[in-house]
Parts: structure tokens; C-alpha cells; sequence
């Protein structure tokens, strides 16, 4: 789920009190509903944006935790030289005694008598206003109304109506709803007073109290708002509230933590309840909320598995962040605290489920999923992940790690060797991987832990499945274990992406068929290798793969021919002047029609 960071058992902590008491402005959340969610995760008038290290650090205690104190917040500062209008004053500090030229220039009477009316030795400094793409993060001028990397409005309405607003439409408009899409909107509404659903859905706006605190050059990836698109898609489609029923939020109590984690991992998260920011390694912060917003993720995700494993729930959608399968035993990184897919693992299994499967989909691979459970025989890690000889965050997955210690077999590792990996090599690979072994397996309850990072558009896993393409997946697991699926939101970082591939999922899990099933699916040259490689390598631990394997090595040659004749059909000629450039091409043209011309003349010299 991250794109970097190094992985260190240490925590740094700003903004620590003496008396460990964070103090921090109150964040006013709004409900996601009815459209008036923030659409800036920094609050320019928040002190603690102002903070920074002092260079002094000092020893918490045990586990390796590193504090470092901060300069105090309460008085505002002098920020020198820059006026409300953001020209640069004029005033200059005590302690230098030489003017500077624009002293010298703003000074009466110390010019000669000669006209200088023309010369100006300082220009006034205009600042480039910027904006943030709400979608995709990226920073645009002030001047462009659409997302020069993605298209989106400046005032997009994706937080207020999910993907279901138009790109290129302000927040206040919605055309592209047609009035019959808010008769069921009122229809499912009037619903909600139902006294059973199939589908629940656990949420609780205090995770959006999760955020980075420090001001960055781009605001961080795992944001608020990723919970707030899927909310309000969710909202305008007459989804949640409506159609699937809420699971109350609690949080996860220490004992249920300590089946998963260590007590290195649980202090360290919570010890960052008494700091206003802090962060387990570079990309992954946490504020003085966080340990909360994690608690309660990890808690709802432990009664949905529960509550589906018991039946009083078909099937459930974890919309909860902060994210978990990069967490491990000891440590938190790549953006996530707390497990939560191992959480839920476990309280399926005091539930009374005897084998659960989990399936991680999400672009990066899940360390601390597989750290947990890879000696474990009840519980079957498969991820699919982009890997790429270990070049690709976090670096583990590869198709040889298989599980240890008499859990051999029960970490099935699917790691793609490029970016741009599409439906076809997702749906392929669940047909001849994961759907046999799992079938093999027999799960009593399926988990998916579903990172949408992977999706089209996302920023950071530059892949290209569709909402389709995860709905179709969702679809082939819920086929197993009676029905009895929990989805687990982790990454995705495209807004429009991370809300429309969990709307799809949403749909399938209340009974909706996938918009489009692909049949006949034909793989990616380098989608079949990895699928072929993973299956040589688990083919000793899942007998039924003998088959598909050598059906697969059988029928290698017309996969081939198939993705050759696909590419050529793809081919796009381009103009000559593409190549070379438009002058060069030009030049090119002229040059030989000037040789033309001259050969011309002299074969016509030649008669006479």
C-alpha cells in the first residue's frame, strides 16, 4: 500500500508534551451523507502546521521508540519578511546592520537628482497560487480549471456524490444522475428502518480523524477523503444508508489485539495518542488520533467477521482506514497500524471457523499479513501483487515464499513482474491459482483484504483493472465457503478509482451480477510466465494444480500466438513527423524535393 519507506522498529514523535498531553485544535467532522465533507485534508489556519524538530531526542523507554520534542505551538511567531498580501515587506531584522537594496531603494532622498523613473531594480514578487487535485492529489496553477494529470474539476463534486459526479462538473452539479437514479435513492432510503439486510457495512466517521498533521509539498496518498468518495458513492446510489445494514463501531480491545500482534506493536500505536504527530517510518505518520481511528478499524472488521462467520450477517464491506496488511507482528509501516485482516482472521476463529482464507488483492504485498500467519495451517494467505524482482514496495511476495515451519503451502504468492497488469492476468490468475487451491482448501469464511491500488488511474500502482474486473473477482469468491465474505478496504489512492471499484464490489455482495464477466480470458505474455511459475512451485504442496499445470504448459504456444495476433490488432502507425519531429520532418520533405528538382534539371540538361 505504500510506495516507500524504510522498515525500522522506530517511532518519532513531534509535538510530545512533558506531560504526554496532546493538544491539537478539535477537528469538526462532517457526516458523509449529505455532502458537506471538507475537501482540504490541511487546515491552513491549524498552529499545528507550524511545527518542527528542534534536534533534541530522547529515550521513551523500551521497544526502540525515539521521541523528539517540539517547538511550542502556542505563540504564533514572527514569520518574517512576507506581509497578508504576500509581498515581501519591507521591514528588516535588528540584527543585520546593512541595508539591503530594497532598504536602500525604499529610502527618501539618499537618489541622485536623475530620472530613474524607468528603472526598477525590484520587480514585485507574484505567487503562483497552486491547488490540489481532490481526486489524484497532484498540484495544479490556479489558472487551470481541470487536473492536468487526471482531468478533475477544480471544484469537483466527488466528494459529494462519489464517482457518480461528472469529472468535469462543479461541486453543486450532478447532471449526469437522472431523476429516475433519485427515485431509488428516496426508495432505498425509506428503507432503512428494515429489521434485516443481507449486506453489512461497518463505518464510523471518527477514522477520518486520521490524518497527517504536518504540511507537505503534496498531501499524503491515504487520506480522509478516500473514505469520504466511497461514502458519499455509496450515499448517492442509494447503497449505504439503504440497502445494507450498519455494524456499530467499538474498539478493539488489547487481549484481541495480542492474538495477532505484539505488545512492541500495540504500545507503539498507542503511545501515539499522547502526541500531536509522529511517525513510524517516513511515509507512514499518525496523529494524536490515529490509535483510535486504528482501534476502531480493527474492531469493526472483528465483528463483521463475526457477525458473517455466525450468520447473522451473508457477507460484509469494511470501509474503515487506517489500512492494515502492512503491519506485522512488531511493526507498523506502509501506511498501516493495525492488522485488520488479521484481526478479522482471528475472531472468525473464536467464532469457531476452523480455516479461513485470505485473499489480498491490493497492488503491494501484504509482509505483514504473511508474517502473521506463515507458519499458521488454518489460515491461507494469496496475494496478487506487483513485485518485479523485489523492486516494487514493500520488496517481499516473491513466488518462493511458500510459508514456514509446517506452514509450507499456506502463503500462495502471485507477483506480477510488471506494472499495467490488467483484468485478463487478475481473472486469469484466479482461475488456474486461486479458485483451485481454495476450493482444495475449503474455507468457512473468506476474506479479502481489498487495496483498490491496483485499479486504472491509481497514482502509486499504475496498473489497470476495472471496477468490472473486481467485481467479476468478488464474484468467483463468493462462491466459496457457503458465501460467507468479508471485503476489507486497504489502498487505493485515485478517488474516483477507490470509490467506483468499491461500489461494484458493494453491488455484488447484494446479490448484483458483474456489469461484464470475461470468458475466454487470454493472458499477458508475462502474466502467463508468473502464473506458470507460481503453479510449478505450489504444485507440490496442492495436489490439483497437476492438471491445470500441465494444461497450461500444453497450451502455451497458442497463448502466445493469441497475445501476438492481439498486439498487432492493437498497433497504432503513427505519422512520420511523430518520429521525427514536426521541423525535422519538414526540413526532410523540402530537402529531398530540392534534390528531386535538381536531378530533374539536369536529366532535362541532357536532351539539348
Amino acid at each position: 500500500m505504500s510506495m516507500s519507506g524504510n522498515i525500522f522498529g522506530m517511532i518519532v514523535l513531534e509535538g510530545c508534551h512533558s506531560d504526554h498531553k496532546a493538544s491539537s485544535n478539535a477537528m469538526q467532522i462532517s457526516r458523509l451523507a449529505n455532502g458537506e465533507a471538507e475537501t482540504n485534508i490541511h487546515d491552513p489556519n491549524d498552529p499545528t502546521l507550524e511545527q518542527g524538530f528542534n534536534g533534541r531526542q530522547g529515550n521513551l523507554g523500551s521497544g526502540g521508540i525515539i521521541a523528539s520534542t517540539c517547538h511550542d505551538y502556542e505563540g504564533s511567531g514572527d514569520v518574517s519578511g512576507i506581509s497578508t498580501d504576500g509581498m515581501t515587506s519591507k521591514k528588516y531584522s535588528r540584527q543585520h546592520e546593512d541595508m539591503t537594496l530594497q532598504d536602500i531603494y525604499s529610502k527618501e532622498g539618499d537618489f541622485d537628482d536623475e530620472d530613474d523613473s524607468d528603472w526598477e531594480p525590484l520587480e514585485k514578487h507574484i505567487p503562483v497560487v497552486k491547488w490540489f487535485c481532490v481526486n489524484c492529489t497532484m498540484v495544479n496553477v490556479d489558472d487551470a480549471i481541470y487536473c492536468h494529470i487526471c482531468g478533475e474539476h477544480k471544484e469537483s463534486g466527488i466528494l459529494r456524490h462519489g464517482f457518480l459526479a461528472l469529472p468535469s462538473q462543479e461541486a453543486d452539479s450532478i447532471l449526469n444522475i437522472s431523476s429516475e437514479r433519485d427515485g431509488e435513492l428516496e426508495a432505498s432510503c425509506s428503507r432503512t428502518s428494515a429489521p434485516h439486510k443481507s449486506t453489512a457495512v461497518g463505518f464510523d466517521d471518527r477514522m477520518l480523524l486520521h490524518s497527517e498533521v504536518e504540511r507537505k509539498s503534496l498531501p499524503h496518498p491515504e487520506r480522509p477523503d478516500r473514505l469520504r468518495a466511497i461514502a458519499a458513492s455509496l450515499a448517492t446510489a442509494g447503497i449505504f444508508p439503504g440497502r445494507c445494514h450498519p455494524i456499530t463501531a467499538r474498539e478493539i480491545t488489547r487481549e484481541e489485539l495480542q492474538m495477532v500482534h505484539s505488545d512492541e506493536n500495540i504500545e507503539s500505536v498507542e503511545l501515539t495518542s499522547q502526541c500531536v504527530a509522529s511517525y513510524f517510518t517516513p511515509d507512514t505518520y499518525a496523529n494524536k488520533d490515529s490509535a483510535l481511528a486504528a482501534r476502531l478499524a480493527a474492531g469493526l472488521c472483528a465483528d463483521l467477521a463475526s457477525a458473517i462467520y455466525s450468520g447473522r450477517a451473508k457477507n460484509g464491506f469494511a470501509l474503515v482506514r487506517p489500512p492494515g496488511h502492512h503491519a506485522g507482528v512488531k511493526q507498523a509501516m506502509g501506511f498501516c497500524l493495525h492488522n485488520n485482516a488479521a484481526v478479522a482472521a482471528s475472531a472468525a476463529q473464536v467464532a469457531g471457523a476452523k480455516k479461513v482464507l485470505i485473499v489480498d488483492w491490493d497492488v503491494h504485498h501484504g509482509n505483514g499479513t504473511q508474517e502473521i500467519f506463515e507458519q499458521n495451517k488454518a489460515v491461507l494467505y494469496i496475494s496478487l501483487h506487483r513485485h518485479e524482482g523485489g523492486r516494487f514496495y514493500p520488496g517481499t511476495g516473491a513466488a518462493n515464499e511458500v510459508g514456514s515451519m509446517g506452514g509450507e503451502g499456506f502463503c500462495v504468492n502471485v507477483p506480477w513482474s510488471r506494472g499495467g497488469v490488467g483484468d485478463n492476468d487478475y481473472i486469469f490468475a484466479f482461475e488456474h491459482i486461486v479458485l483451485p487451491i481454495a476450493y482444495e482448501f475449503a474455507p468457512d469464511i473468506t476474506i479479502i483484504s481489498a487495496g483498490f491500488d491496483a485499479a486504472r488511474g491509481d497514482p502509486l500502482g499504475c496498473c489497470d483493472v476495472t471496477p468490472a474486473g473486481y467485481a467479476q473477482m468478488t464474484k468467483m469468491l463468493s462462491s466459496l465457503s457457503s458465501g460467507k465474505l468479508l471485503v476489507i478496504l486497504e489502498g487505493g489512492y485515485n478517488l474516483r478509482s477507490i470509490s467506483s471499484s468499491a461500489t461494484a464490489v458493494i453491488k455484488v455482495l447484494l446479490g448484483e451480477s458483474p456489469e461484464s464477466m470475461l470468458e475466454n480470458v487470454v493472458p499477458s505474455r508475462s502474466g502467463l510466465q508468473t502464473v506458470l511459475d507460481v503453479l510449478m512451485i505450489q504444485n507440490q504442496f496442492w495436489p490439483t494444480l497437476g492438471s491445470v499445470f500441465s494444461d497450461l504448459q500444453s497450451r502455451w504456444g497458442s497463448f502466445a500466438c493469441q497475445e501476438i495476433k492481439r498486439k498487432k490488432r492493437r498497433r497504432f502507425v503513427v505519422p512520420q513527423w511523430w518520429k521525427v519531429g514536426r521541423k525535422k520532418f519538414l526540413h526532410y520533405i523540402l530537402s529531398e524535393q530540392l534534390r528531386l528538382n535538381s536531378k530533374g534539371h539536369r536529366k532535362a540538361s541532357l536532351w539539348f
